[in-house]
C-alpha cells in the first residue's frame, strides 16, 4: 500500500476525534477571546520596558490575562523564567521552608527535577532540609489509600500533581481525575498547596486545574501556552497569597512582581496565548494520526488511539533502540529548520541516560513545534509532542514511515 492511501484510510476513521478536538479548541478560544476582551487589551500593553521596570503595563495586564484564562486569582508571567523546569523550582522553592515535606501523588517527577527535589551539595531542596516523599499511581489512577496515609504527616506543605507522563509510559492525567483527587486531598484535612506541574497539559480539555481544585498550576511558555510564538518565558497561575510568595522568590521577597523588565516587548506573549487553542488542537490532531497509524503497523502508543488525549505528547515503543533512533531522526528530517542534522545520542544535562531529541524548531526546544526526544534506554520509548500545523505531523509521518522501512507501506 502506498503512504498516502495508508493515511488517507487512517484519516478516515478519526473525523469523530477530530471534531472532539476542534469543538474544546472553540470553548477554549472563546474563553481566551472573552479575557482579552475584558482585560481591554491595546496596542500599549505591548510594548516593553526597562531597568526595574515599575509601572510596566504590559507585564501586569498579562498577569491578569493569565489568571482570568486560568480563573485563577493571580498569575506570575515572565520571561524572565527560562523554562518549565525553572517555572517549577521557583513555584517549589516559593512555597516550601526547612522542615516542610514535598509530597508527590503521581510517581517520580520529571527527570529534570530530580537534581532540584533530590541533588546533594547544589543547593536543591534536600540540601535546605526539604524532604520529598511519593505514592504511585496504579493502573493510571490516584492511589487514594496511599495519599491518605502520606497525609498523615503534617509537615506535608505541598501536594504535587504531574498532569503530563514524562518519561513514563502512562497516560497524561485528565482534569475530571485532578479534580477528583483534589477534592480527595481536602477531604483529608490537608491545608497547604495543592500543586500542579501543568506542561503540555493547557487547552487540551476545556477547563484547567486551577479550575478544578489546584491551588498552583506551572508552565512553560515555549510549551502550549505560547502558541508557537512565544520566544521564552513560563508561568505560575492560582490563588493570591501562593503566587505572592512565589513572586518574591523569581525577584526577592521585598519587591515580588513590582519589578521586572522587558525590553523587547510582550506582543508575541499576548498573541501566542490567543493563538494557543487553535495550535494545540493542531498538535493533538497530528498526534492522533500519528499514533493511529503506528497502532496499525503494530506499535504500542499512549495513548491508546481508542483513549482521549489529556496532553500533547504520544509516547511509542520500539522493538529496537535502532527503530528508535530512526524515528527521532525522521522527525528532526522532516523540520523547518535543521532538517540536515544527524541527530544522536547525548548526554543531556539535567537527564540521567543518554537522550536523542529532534527539536527543528523555530524556538529553540519548543515542544509545542514537532519534536520529539527519548532516553536510550529499555523499553525503547519515544516521546511525540507539538506540531504548530496538522499538515506539518502529517508530513512528517510519511518521513517516519519510510524511515522505519515497514512492510507493510512502499517507499
Amino acid at each position: 500500500m502506498e503512504i498516502e492511501q495508508f493515511l488517507k484510510e487512517c484519516e478516515e476513521k478519526l473525523t469523530e476525534q477530530f471534531n472532539a478536538r476542534e469543538e474544546i479548541a472553540y470553548k477554549n478560544q472563546v474563553k481566551v477571546l472573552e479575557a482579552f476582551q475584558k482585560n481591554k487589551i491595546a496596542l500599549r500593553h505591548f510594548s516593553g520596558s526597562n531597568g526595574y521596570g515599575y509601572g510596566d503595563e504590559g507585564r501586569d495586564t498579562l498577569n491578569n490575562l493569565f489568571a482570568d484564562v486560568f480563573g485563577a486569582e493571580a498569575a506570575l508571567v515572565s520571561p524572565n523564567i527560562l523554562s518549565g523546569t525553572h517555572a517549577l523550582t521557583i513555584g517549589l522553592f516559593g512555597l516550601l521552608c526547612t522542615g516542610d515535606t514535598l509530597f508527590s501523588i503521581s510517581g517520580n517527577p520529571y527527570d529534570t527535577l530530580q537534581e532540584v527535589i533530590s541533588g546533594s551539595d547544589i543547593g536543591s531542596l534536600r540540601d535546605y532540609g526539604i524532604s520529598f516523599k511519593k505514592c504511585e499511581l496504579k493502573n493510571g489512577e490516584f492511589d487514594f489509600e496511599a495519599i491518605r496515609e502520606g497525609l498523615k504527616d503534617n509537615t506535608v506543605k505541598v501536594v504535587f500533581i504531574q498532569r503530563s507522563r514524562g518519561y513514563e509510559w502512562r497516560d497524561a492525567l485528565s482534569e475530571s481525575q485532578i479534580a477528583r483527587v483534589c477534592e480527595f486531598v481536602r477531604s483529608c484535612g490537608f491545608e497547604g498547596c495543592i500543586f500542579v506541574d501543568n506542561c503540555y497539559g493547557e487547552f487540551v480539555e476545556s477547563t484547567e486545574p486551577t479550575e478544578n481544585g489546584a491551588d498552583i498550576a506551572v508552565g512553560s511558555l515555549i510549551k502550549n501556552a505560547g502558541g508557537g510564538i512565544a520566544p521564552t518565558g513560563g508561568y505560575i497561575v492560582g490563588k493570591r497569597k501562593y503566587v505572592e510568595r512565589i513572586a518574591g522568590r523569581l525577584t526577592a521577597p521585598s519587591i515580588g512582581a513590582e519589578v521586572g523588565s522587558y525590553a523587547q516587548g510582550y506582543q508575541y506573549f499576548y498573541e501566542g496565548l490567543f493563538l494557543a487553542p487553535h495550535i494545540v488542537c493542531q498538535a493533538l490532531k497530528g498526534g492522533i494520526l500519528i499514533g493511529a497509524c503506528l497502532e496499525k503497523l503494530g506499535y504500542s502508543t499512549s495513548p491508546s488511539i481508542d483513549t482521549a488525549p489529556y496532553d500533547i505528547t504520544r509516547a511509542i515503543r520500539f522493538n529496537t533502540v535502532e527503530e528508535l533512533i530512526g524515528f527521532i531522526q525522521a522527525v528532526q528530517e522532516a523540520s523547518p529548520v535543521d532538517s540536515f542534522v544527524k541527530l544522536e545520542p547525548w548526554d543531556m544535562p539535567g537527564y540521567q541516560e543518554q537522550v536523542i531529541m529532534a527539536a527543528g524548531t523555530f524556538v529553540q526546544g519548543a515542544s509545542i513545534e514537532l519534536s520529539a526526544d527519548a532516553p536510550i534506554k529499555e523499553p525503547y520509548i519515544a516521546y511525540f509532542q507539538g506540531g504548530l500545523t496538522y499538515e506539518h505531523c502529517r508530513y512528517a509521518l510519511t518521513k517516519i514511515l519510510k524511515k522505519l522501512n515497514t512492510t507493510v507501506i512502499k517507499k
